[in-house]
């Protein structure tokens, strides 16, 4: 090899290697031929020992171009650096497959190899450089996703990076938040004036607002207001419309760019006569800067009026949505979970079963599947996917993937319904959200304590028996292979920010990455959710939920069931009392009478009172009454504040909840209730017979409920932070 360079000017081997044009990475070094067949198949093997001895640095494309067999093996043995060793055992040490754990080492080899440093001068921005140009380049050889992700993170956790320094490669290569300057570059506003007034008005603004606002603010007035004008008027230079030409821009705004009505027009004219106000406003204050472009506002306040009568619109359509999925909804919930034990059951049956093997579960068949790809990814990966074929359509199913998608799928619908949190809120939830609360009593209630995504207060939640069941099936699953809960990193859409680590909830790992499931990715599952459960289910066909579906089906809950609309308030979260009110859909109109009757009861006792939080006094009522709702057989779901209408007929009332420890005394009520129903018939007493009926099919109801109940996971005890 070193023969072959001699042949090339250059004072060193380096200079020589560049001349030769191999460094190019236009052809592999096998392409060479010296004559002799056995040294020509050496000179791969040649050009690794001169990279790792650091006689030559090869170009990334020049390195990537020849494949070397465990070139990082040679490397690390070659260096003999204190530091490279040091994080060579920080990868052994990390939990994850063996082939993911060969990319770390080999990443790291490769931008050393490269860039011509040791590995304590490997920084974040050097191993970025890697990354992005292997990326590009197309030399990521099957794993460009996966492409430096582990010994970013090692390197981050380990302290070799500054703190400042995102934990994840993916939050390194985020775009960050867009300044003003940018925002308003990407509308491609030729006048000098007219950019430079855009620039000036959205950095002031910037400092009141979040970026998601800014960045809409920005969109409504460079792209809809400013760009749409030129359509109309190229020849416009400053803020002064005529009639005319803000009439045909009216006309240009009301339609979107498929044709179709904009329905937010309303929101847009909102943003532009605030622009306009705002001017005239700061042109008093500084008329230096702002005097020269005051101009009488083309939108008049009658006009924006108009929002107030888009908002009952808006209202209307989600009352009209509420209405048609709350009836859905028990159905919807049962499908999401037969769905999930159907595909955990699939998954263990698979798992032990050999290849071409006939499974049966519950109503289904399916055959194992085992292929050369299988086997492949299990020699690489330490274990391959279970896959399978669904004999009835066909199907190959991926049955890892499919499992795991169906469980965190039925964790968001059932915390979603069960809290009413916002998509944001849901996703920030932690392993410390998890509180418990002793009550006087000795009672220990579980806290689920919610982190404010649009009003900056926290909020407390109390955990129902159903919610602390989900809770900690998440957590006994994000727990099956370690002791506490994996550390997670979390990407706020919406203000362009990677959080630090923390005990997230609702968090994957895929390939090497370890994240929080993002707003996006949840609308999508859910989306596809509703879908696979239609064509089971005929009758949810055209039900689709969203995340917020289920915060408007959580306060219709609330208010509906007679929980005081301040309370119901504070638990979503809300400052305004009247926000919750254009939470709820009411259905009936003895439930209209009644919320108001009881509205107009609280105000007229309480002046004011429904429009401040809840007092110690009533938060001892509200939980004062869940004691007084406790019966024989369980507890009495009836609403707050409200005596037993049925003269505690429990057996046939439906706001009797069994408890599991109950199901004995069921049995004994039973027997009873037989041995009535054979007196009933000896001695003619047909009305007895027919109740005694009734009571039988309402206590079987009763049993199964109390039977599903007790399978549940609500004892585990509260868990550990361990962080």
């Amino acid at each position: 090899m070193l023969g072959h360079l001699e042949g090339h000017p250059g004072k060193t081997w380096q200079e020589r290697w560049i001349s030769s044009g191999l460094n190019d990475g236009k052809r592999r070094i096998r392409e060479l031929r010296t004559g002799n067949q056995k040294l020509d198949g050496e000179l791969g093997h040649s050009l690794l020992l001169l990279c790792c001895l650091r006689v030559i640095r090869p170009s990334l494309a020049a390195f990537r171009v020849n494949s070397f067999v465990r070139y990082h093996e040679h490397f690390e043995a070659a260096q003999k650096d204190p530091d490279l060793q040091r994080f060579l055992k920080l990868v052994d040490k990390h939990d994850t497959s063996a082939h993911f754990k060969r990319c770390a080492r080999f990443d790291v080899a490769s931008a050393l190899t490269t860039q011509g440093i040791a590995f304590a001068d490997l920084t974040p921005e050097a191993l970025l450089h890697y990354a992005i140009a292997t990326r590009e380049g197309g030399w990521g050889a099957g794993y460009e996703s996966y492409v430096g992700h582990l010994a970013w993170r090692i390197m981050a956790e380990s302290g070799h990076f500054p703190k400042h320094v995102p934990a994840t490669l993916r939050g390194a290569m985020r775009a960050p938040a867009m300044t003003p300057t940018e925002l308003v570059d990407r509308h491609n506003i030729a006048d000098p004036d007219i950019y430079a007034l855009f620039v000036a008005y959205l950095t002031r603004r910037s400092h009141d607002i979040d970026y998601s606002t800014l960045r809409d603010l920005a969109g409504d007035l460079c792209g809809k207001f400013w760009t749409g004008l030129l359509q109309v008027n190229p020849a416009q230079k400053d803020l002064a419309l005529t009639p005319e030409h803000y009439e045909r821009w009216r006309a240009v705004l009301e339609i979107r760019r498929d044709g179709q009505p904009r329905l937010s027009a309303h929101a847009v004219m909102t943003n532009i006569r605030a622009f306009y106000l705002d001017i005239q406003g700061w042109a008093a204050q500084e008329p230096e800067r702002w005097a020269r472009w005051v101009a009488p506002c083309p939108i008049g306040g009658r006009e924006t009026k108009s929002r107030a009568k888009a908002n009952r619109r808006a209202k209307e359509r989600m009352d009209a949505r509420i209405r048609r999925l709350q009836p859905a909804l028990p159905a919807f919930v049962a499908a999401v979970t037969a769905r999930r034990d159907h595909f955990h059951e699939l998954l263990t049956a698979a798992t032990d079963a050999s290849p071409n093997q006939e499974l049966t579960v519950g109503t289904k068949y399916y055959r194992r599947l085992f292929t050369a790809g299988d086997a492949r990814h299990a020699q690489i990966h330490g274990r391959a996917n279970i896959r399978v074929l669904d004999e009835s359509t066909g199907q190959k199913v991926n049955v890892t993937f499919t499992e795991d998608a169906t469980f965190w799928q039925w964790a968001a619908v059932e915390t979603l319904r069960h809290t009413g949190l916002r998509c944001e809120e849901l996703l920030e939830l932690s392993q410390l959200s998890i509180r418990q609360y002793v009550r006087p009593n000795a009672e220990v209630v579980a806290l689920l304590v919610v982190a404010p995504s649009k009003s900056d207060r926290e909020r407390v939640i109390p955990m129902t028996a159903d919610l602390f069941h989900v809770i900690a099936t998440i957590i006994r699953r994000l727990t099956r292979n370690r002791r506490d809960v994996p550390l997670a990193t979390r990407f706020d859409p919406y203000e362009r920010i990677t959080s630090e680590p923390q005990p997230f909830l609702f968090q994957r790992t895929i390939g090497q990455r370890t994240e929080v499931i993002n707003p996006g990715s949840l609308r999508d599952e859910l989306a596809k959710l509703s879908g696979a459960v239609a064509v089971e289910h005929p009758e949810l066909d055209g039900c689709r939920f969203t995340p917020h579906d289920f915060r408007r089906l959580f306060a219709t809950d609330l208010v509906n069931h007679g929980l005081p609309i301040h309370i119901g308030a504070a638990l979503l979260g809300h400052l305004d009392v009247q926000t919750t009110h254009g939470y709820v859909t009411v259905f009936q109109e003895d439930v209209i009478r009644h919320y108001q009757a009881h509205l107009a009861g609280r105000r007229a006792a309480r002046p004011g009172g429904e429009y401040r939080s809840p007092s110690p006094m009533e938060w001892a009522e509200f939980e004062e009454h869940f004691d007084k709702r406790k019966v024989e057989l369980g507890d009495c779901a009836r609403p707050y504040a409200t005596p037993c209408e049925h003269e505690h007929a429990c057996i046939r009332c439906p706001m009797l909840q069994v408890g599991p420890a109950m199901i004995d005394r069921l049995d004994e009520i039973h027997n009873d209730l037989i041995a009535r129903s054979v007196l009933a018939k000896e001695k003619g007493w047909l009305g007895e017979l027919e109740g005694i009926e009734l009571t039988l099919r309402f206590l079987g109801e009763k049993r199964a409920d109390a039977q599903r109940s007790s399978k549940r996971v609500i004892s585990l005890g509260m868990p550990s932070t361990g962080v």
